[in-house]
């Protein structure tokens, strides 16, 4: 699994952390995903961390 974040479309709101606090942070006021983050486990909340951005700049490749 990758996670992919559209740096230049993300607003910076942390609805992505909110949602999955293990995976993503915000850094700079952009979404960036934690470079320890076991995407496996977190593969809920990834998802739902993806219907919550208001700009879909989050996308998840298997």
């Amino acid at each position: 699994m990758k996670i992919l974040i559209d740096e230049e479309a993300c607003i910076g709101c942390g609805a992505c952390e909110a949602a999955c606090p293990d995976v993503f942070e915000m850094e700079d006021d952009k979404a960036k995903v934690k470079p320890d983050a076991d995407l496996e486990a977190n593969s809920e909340c990834i998802k739902e961390a993806v219907e919550n951005c208001p700009v879909e700049c989050i996308t998840v490749e298997e």
